[in-house]
């Protein structure tokens, strides 16, 4: 199977069954790590506590192999579990776990170059630190770019303090995928039990809107290629409200500088699970700017793969599934 004739799955997870497990090196920060059960699965932990048990679809590339022709997957694009994004620890166990999860996966997709491609993991807290790591990545590694997190600590991602990592990214063309952590969510969410279906995507879509609105635009060098998890989150149906909200603090914006205007410079991928939130995020970024994801391997993945995809042509033309499915990822991959 080639890119020309499969599909390209831009969204999915890995992490190494070897993982260092840096709590007694770097002890009061609940650090994930992984507990091996035997050959196939094994359990994340998260401070020792169990997190959520895996199988072997997250290290081995024979077995993401064999599920990947079964459901017409030329490329997978490769990124950390959001657990691990550890935005919020200490910078030096950060840098480790960084490192060591980008040889992990430069091994993992190094096998299948032409099947498999990777986003890395960076230590976001320390700028100066991330920007080594990404250019890493980028320089020795091959990677397309790296996936963080919706915040680093308390800082959100429009924030001038990030700005020279970010001005790296445009400047070496790397993508930057962003993906919220279940673990950084409003608790509220977790004692209503609607973390995945209401906490995951309000956090991307707030996270997007305090960039759409800080001013990072104006101040970051252009160029820059962010995607989005899940569609983008809320952000779609945000937009109309986070313009007028805009017009409401300055009358005299321009009409460039509008939320609905700068999403257009962003892109997201497909995982809606749904025809008409996909149609809604093709309008709000751009028809070039949507790319198929599935969370593969997690309980959230779509099935089956592009499933969202399959909706009749006077919903989503032939072209447009085209596009979505392969003819974006790639382009967005050459750079």
């Amino acid at each position: 199977m080639t890119d020309r004739d499969g599909l390209v799955d831009l969204h999915t997870h890995a992490i190494s069954p070897a993982m260092p497990d840096l709590g007694a090196a770097e002890p009061g920060y609940r650090w994930p790590s992984v507990q091996r059960l035997d050959d196939t699965t094994a359990r994340i932990l998260l401070g020792g506590a169990p997190y959520r048990d895996v199988d072997d679809r997250c290290w081995s590339a024979d077995r993401r192999l064999r599920d990947m022709d079964a459901d017409g997957v030329a490329v997978q694009v490769v990124s950390p579990t959001p657990v691990t994004f550890c935005h919020d620890a200490p910078a030096d166990g950060a840098a480790v776990l960084a490192a060591a999860q980008n040889e992990f996966l430069a091994e993992l997709t190094g096998a299948h170059p032409d099947r498999f491609r990777a986003l890395g993991a960076v230590p976001l807290q320390d700028t100066g630190r991330a920007i080594a790591e990404l250019r890493r990545c980028i320089h020795e590694l091959g990677f397309l770019g790296v996936e963080i997190g919706t915040r680093v600590g308390d800082t959100e991602l429009g924030d001038p303090e990030l700005d020279p990592f970010f001005d790296a990214a445009a400047e070496l063309g790397a993508l930057v995928f962003v993906h919220p952590a279940d673990v950084t969510l409003d608790p509220r969410l977790t004692k209503l039990k609607i973390p995945f279906g209401a906490g995951m995507p309000s956090e991307t879509g707030i996270a997007a809107a305090g960039l759409l609105t800080s001013g990072a635009f104006g101040r970051r060098r252009p160029g820059l290629r962010m995607c989005l998890a899940h569609g983008g989150g809320t952000l779609p149906w945000l937009l109309p409200r986070l313009d007028k909200g805009e017009w409401i603090k300055n009358s005299a914006v321009p009409d460039e500088q509008l939320p609905s205007r700068l999403a257009t410079q962003l892109y997201s991928d497909s995982l809606t699970y749904d025809a008409a939130s996909l149609l809604l995020a093709v309008h709000r970024y751009g028809a070039e700017h949507v790319v198929l994801g599935t969370d593969y391997p997690f309980a959230a993945k779509e099935e089956p793969t592009g499933a969202v995809l399959k909706a009749p042509d006077e919903e989503l033309s032939a072209l447009l599934k085209a596009a979505i499915g392969r003819d974006n990822a790639l382009a967005l991959m050459k750079g």
